[in-house]
């Protein structure tokens, strides 16, 4: 079987493809994939050995996210910027997955080619549209006219056509479970995760064994944060008497001092560094919040865009740390956030919970997609 993966996203977009497309591989499938050219994605599909069909615009090219006023044109200018790209890498292909903004043209490359298309949900809260409007109202327009110009017909659904009835939820059910609020008929099949066996560097680990356990920050891709977000939780995590390791991130965050208590990382094995932390404050992110939660680390969650409420909810609500009540918090707000994740019995809980954690859902999706179409997938033909 021939499969195209195809994402346009940030890191949490395209590392739990890659951990699909490994599985897939292994099981002796033929897999290509549709990722951003930026740095880091072309050295990890290269490390994992995905063949990579890069897009021509990096993800890291898109400055802002829209808004409201803005959605149809930002909507217009994704198709643009991936269309060729997928439905060049889809042919002779079998199967199409996609996650993230390919949700505006890889349904339509199914279409016209009359393969199954299946969409990856990596959180169980997003499918019920934006700021209160259903996603037929917000993006009908843009997807029908460049259906329009491949000669497809308008769409009548806009959600089931971006997710399908039955979507790949690409999540731990214990720490998003579906909530079957809505009519899709979801396969959960655990987080996706990339096994990152990659030791830490020596100075990193210099650091970590050179006294208590630190606190790390960082807030992956988000890149709206910046000296003052790490001021406040550098003097948030000292008021604790606590170390501090500093997650560089897309927003090329740095130490405001100089002091010894401090080091910064750029990209290192999450998996075997929250291990050693005593607690992780991050925005959020699912990957992210995963891994953390894998590593039985407390949390504090400081969310600052889209589903990252949602699992800084999740986070709060199973015991794991603290989900913080604003992107920007002040040292006191987070010196007390902070406070409570430290506490002994959010480590153990923590600690407990990681025992349940599912860490083989790439592997779960590998075997759904090689046995064929499930019952609701979609295959739509050109009309």
């Amino acid at each position: 079987m021939r499969l195209l993966l195809s994402t346009y996203g940030s890191r949490g977009d395209v590392e739990p493809m890659v951990a699909l497309a490994v599985q897939l591989l292994r099981r002796g499938a033929e897999v290509r994939m549709c990722a951003p050219p930026d740095e880091e994605f072309v050295e990890l599909l290269e490390r994992e050995g995905v063949p990579h069909v890069p897009f021509l615009k990096p993800w890291r090219s898109w400055e802002r996210p829209p808004t409201p006023e803005e959605r149809h044109q930002r909507v217009t200018d994704f198709i643009t910027a991936q269309y060729d790209t997928v439905a060049g890498a889809a042919e002779g292909c079998d199967v199409v997955v996609a996650t993230a903004m390919s949700q505006f043209v890889a349904p339509s490359v199914a279409e016209r080619l009359g393969i199954p298309y299946h969409y990856v949900l990596f959180c169980p809260d997003v499918v019920d549209g934006l700021d209160g409007r259903g996603f037929t109202e917000l993006f009908k327009e843009p997807l029908d006219a460049h259906r329009a110009s491949i000669g497809l017909s308008p769409v009548t659904d806009v959600g089931e056509l971006m997710f399908t009835t039955h979507p790949l939820l690409a999540a731990d059910p214990t720490l998003g479970p579906w909530n079957g609020k809505s009519r899709l008929d979801v396969a959960q099949t655990g987080a996706w995760m990339l096994e990152d066996e990659r030791p830490l560097p020596a100075d990193l680990l210099g650091f970590l064994d050179g006294g208590a356990e630190p606190v790390y920050v960082g807030f992956g891709s988000m890149r709206t944060v910046g000296e003052e977000s790490v001021r406040v939780a550098i003097e948030a995590i000292r008021a604790h008497g606590r170390r501090v390791v500093i997650g560089r991130g897309w927003a090329g965050l740095d130490v405001i001092d100089g002091r010894a208590d401090c080091f910064v990382v750029g990209e290192v094995s999450h998996q075997r560094l929250f291990g050693r932390v005593a607690a992780v404050v991050h925005h959020g992110g699912a990957g992210t919040t995963t891994t953390a939660y894998r590593a039985g680390a407390p949390q504090v969650v400081v969310p600052q865009a889209g589903d990252q409420v949602y699992w800084a909810g999740q986070v709060a609500a199973l015991g794991l740390g603290v989900g913080h009540d604003g992107a920007a918090p002040t040292v006191e707000s987070l010196t007390a956030a902070l406070g409570a994740a430290l506490e002994p019995e959010v480590r153990a809980q923590a600690t407990s919970m990681a025992t349940e954690a599912r860490v083989d859902g790439a592997a779960r999706a590998a075997e759904l997609l090689l046995a064929g179409p499930a019952p609701g997938a979609q295959v739509l033909r050109r009309r």
